[in-house]
């Protein structure tokens, strides 16, 4: 069969989506759905998801502002009394001052990577990101044409980015930014405050713009995070209401910038998106008065965290990363497999129990590591540990 005429002059995709790798959590994700909809059980342990919903306060301020019937645009970088209630946040927590000016509301922290990326890095400068590391780094960078750099993370280390990695991949060919998480993602494992002051002297010295992901900060087991800012005013610093807020479905998240990038965000955002969502941003105001039931959400996991953590080496799952934070354990499971999505597959199909594999988090090592979030419940986790106890005999 030959082609038409009309296929033949049919236009191409973007040659950099070829770079733009699937998110495996989603189609792990996907894979579940379909299996539950066959009537089979399945315990979610694949996604970053927050089980408990929205804080009561802020569904009841979402509804009171529904009930009013005008949803309409706000300024591009939010609502003012959401950006100051932001800035107070960073007062109280980490006795930081900020002016509500530098707050730039987003719709998730996705749309604020989109916003830094976009006005810190022009295509073909080159961005340092870890392995394992959260997978959208990687894919944004490459699909707006900047070169993420990775830096595999070392036991010795502490499983962390430190200045001293910086330094060298520096000195091999020059950066022009970094990206560090913590709590991590998929890992939980958290960025001491003296680390985390390192790598912002280190940026300042170098010349290179610092972005600090904090999306987990709320959700730690011992020392409290520190953020970025605390010695760095410099660092852009990413932040969400899914997961600490439970508001993933609400996409809205901040970033926090310095004077100089505010109005360069303000007219990206009012193109990309025009305004954050007038709900979620009301709703996300009133979710700052909720700690009582957010604490107690917190506590949960906390529970669920001890129980894996005890449990989960006596069926042979005991090397991890620490668990410092977030709500995911990221365990090695050479003793089982080297091709982490086969095994998670199997394990989806024969036990029902859903989990990421590492590769999506590092192509490098990720052949033989999974993640495990454990944001459900507890009798999904002592479920979990049943399932694989019987599967991995």
């Amino acid at each position: 069969m030959t082609k038409s005429s009309a296929d033949l002059h049919s236009p191409l995709i973007a040659r950099r989506m070829d770079r733009v790798a699937s998110f495996l959590a989603m189609d792990v994700l996907s894979a579940a759905a379909a299996k539950e909809r066959r009537g089979d059980s399945v315990i979610h342990m694949e996604v970053g998801q927050p089980s408990a919903p929205a804080p009561r306060a802020a569904r009841e301020a979402a509804k009171a502002a529904l009930d009013l019937g005008r949803i309409g645009y706000t300024e591009a970088l939010g609502m003012a009394a959401l950006r100051e209630r932001i800035a107070r946040h960073y007062r109280d927590t980490y006795g930081v001052s900020i002016a509500p000016e530098r707050v730039v509301v987003t719709t998730g922290s996705s749309a604020g990577f989109v916003l830094a990326f976009l006005s810190l890095f022009d295509p073909g400068q080159r961005v340092a990101i870890t392995a394992p590391g959260y997978p959208a780094y990687r894919n944004i960078l490459e699909a707006l044409g900047i070169e993420p750099v990775t830096i595999p993370l070392a036991k010795a280390d502490g499983w962390i980015m430190t200045a001293q990695a910086i330094e060298k991949a520096h000195a091999e060919k020059p950066l022009h930014g970094i990206l560090a998480m913590s709590p991590a993602n998929p890992s939980g494992t958290m960025i001491g405050r003296k680390a985390l002051a390192e790598l912002g002297e280190t940026c300042r010295r170098l010349g290179l713009w610092f972005v600090s992901d904090e999306i987990y900060h709320g959700l730690t087991y011992g020392e409290a995070a520190s953020t970025a800012l605390t010695s760095d005013d410099d660092a852009v610093v990413i932040n969400s209401f899914s997961k600490y807020y439970c508001m993933t479905g609400w996409r809205i998240g901040w970033i926090v910038v310095p004077d100089r990038l505010v109005r360069p965000i303000e007219r990206l955002a009012q193109n990309l998106y025009i305004s954050p969502p007038y709900l979620s941003q009301v709703a996300a105001l009133a979710a700052f008065d909720a700690a009582e039931e957010l604490e107690a959400v917190k506590a949960a996991y906390a529970r669920n965290r001890a129980y894996l953590l005890e449990e989960l080496p006596r069926i042979g799952i005991s090397e991890m990363h620490p668990v410092d934070g977030a709500f995911y354990i990221y365990a090695d499971i050479a003793r089982f497999t080297n091709d982490s999505i086969g095994f998670s597959r199997r394990m989806l199909e024969e036990a029902g129990v859903a989990a990421t594999p590492g590769l999506d988090f590092d192509p490098i090592e990720g052949s033989h590591y999974l993640r495990l979030s454990f944001a459900g419940s507890e009798n999904d986790c002592r479920e979990t540990v049943a399932r694989l106890k019987g599967w991995l005999r």
